[in-house]
């Protein structure tokens, strides 16, 4: 099997894939990535710990800032204590809520897909439309606008 097709399936599985806690398996909380495929991750209780990712996900799951993971213990490592198993998704996050396998140290994670919800005051305009929640480009300075003409057509004007 080639390189790209073991990429498609293992990126398919993690995407489609339902998860099933056992025992073994626990959620934590990616606080910074460290490099050599280590990432520095937050335990339910609060503890910080190393997690590593296995071979199989490198090259085709990127795991940010933020992002949850369903992990299992190591027992021979002292400063790496756990390994990546699964890489959770908004839509895996709100069937865990709603299973009630969701701890409540992360309750406040939020799916930002969700639709905007439309605010109407007294005179009836929408002020929570998507429309006007977009703010300026902050990264963008204001430069004039400079049209450049045409030379050739200038100098066939001339003659």
């Amino acid at each position: 099997m080639s390189e790209a097709t073991k990429r498609k399936i293992v990126t398919h599985e993690a995407v489609h894939c339902e998860i099933k806690l056992t025992n073994e398996h626990y959620i934590v909380k990616v606080l910074e990535g460290r490099g050599n495929n280590l990432h520095e991750v937050q335990l339910v209780d609060g503890t910080k710990t190393l997690c590593s990712m296995p071979p199989k996900f490198r090259k085709s799951v990127w795991i940010k800032r933020g992002h949850y993971l369903v992990v299992e213990s190591i027992k021979e490592g002292r400063k790496v204590s756990c390994e990546m198993v699964y890489m959770l998704y908004p839509d895996q996050i709100r069937q865990l809520k709603k299973d009630g396998d969701w701890p409540e140290m992360f309750s406040e994670f939020t799916d930002y897909r969700e639709p905007a919800t439309e605010v109407v005051d007294s005179e009836g305009d929408n002020e929570g439309s998507e429309t006007d929640s977009l703010e300026e480009n902050v990264n963008q300075r204001d430069r004039p606008v400079v049209y450049l003409s045409d030379s050739s057509s200038e100098e066939e004007d001339g003659d």
